[in-house]
């Protein structure tokens, strides 16, 4: 069988057969950028938080968590492609993970990461022309979208106590500048609101994922930012690159 040489997004060399034929996907996001590249009879293995497309969820052979993934059953699968992810799977796993196939790792910081994302899944699956229209697609999402938050400051929640916020270098930073909306968090990754300098947005988000927000949390934000709207806001959309971006 021949074989091409991929770099993956942290830089790796990764040696993969011309066209992989049992593909393993570690990330909710990536499984449903594979289905669009329609590769089913392709895929063998996906966790139990790859809830899209649903047939794959009720279908697929389903291999752990993101961050617990049992690679025993991974092995049994015999996969020629694991697909992973920098921030969503464990350095352990991913470690055991290489002894049993060659591991092609993302890792999305911003929309440019996710468009070379998709670019390189496209010439791995030998899809280019698919991969070319969904960028251009999400191109016209975001032009389309540009104005949306207006200028406003923005706070976005994604854990509460410790209250964990979205900040610089995070796709979901990229998201809502993209969107018009200006980030407060200055601070790199996921910084606790404790450790910040006072704050006053315009709006805060409490998104639906990784925490489950709802509305009993309304009121205790609203007490914390008095002067700002208090938003519950779909955490797919925001943190989710790829397909799910134009179906949120």
């Amino acid at each position: 069988m021949s074989s091409k040489t991929y770099i993956d997004q942290l830089g790796r060399e990764v040696v993969l057969p011309e066209i992989p034929k049992r593909i393993i996907c570690l990330v909710p996001s990536i499984t449903e950028l594979v289905a669009y590249f329609e590769m089913d009879n392709e895929v063998v293995g996906i966790t139990k938080f790859c809830i899209y497309p649903t047939t794959w969820f009720q279908s697929k052979e389903r291999i752990g968590g993101t961050k617990n993934i049992d690679i025993d059953k991974v092995s049994s699968l015999h996969p020629d492609l694991i697909i992973g992810n920098k921030e969503e799977n464990t350095k352990d796993d991913i470690a055991a993970l290489m002894a049993i196939a060659p591991v092609w790792m993302s890792d999305v910081n911003s929309i440019e990461d996710a468009n070379e994302l998709i670019s390189c899944l496209a010439e791995i699956f030998n899809k280019e022309d698919k991969g070319h229209q969904l960028i251009g697609d999400l191109k016209k999402y975001f032009l389309s979208h540009a104005s949306e938050g207006a200028g406003k400051s923005v706070l976005y929640f994604i854990w509460h106590s410790p209250g964990f916020v979205a900040g610089k270098n995070t796709y979901i930073d990229s998201y809502l500048t993209a969107i018009g909306y200006q980030n407060c968090v200055t601070m790199d990754r996921y910084p606790d609101i404790s450790t910040l300098e006072s704050l006053d947005p315009d709006v805060v988000f409490l998104s639906s994922e990784p925490f489950p927000f709802n509305e009993s949390h309304v009121a205790y934000y609203k007490e914390l930012f008095p002067n700002a709207e208090i938003k519950l806001v779909d955490g797919e959309r925001y943190s989710w690159y790829g397909v799910r971006t134009l179906l949120c």
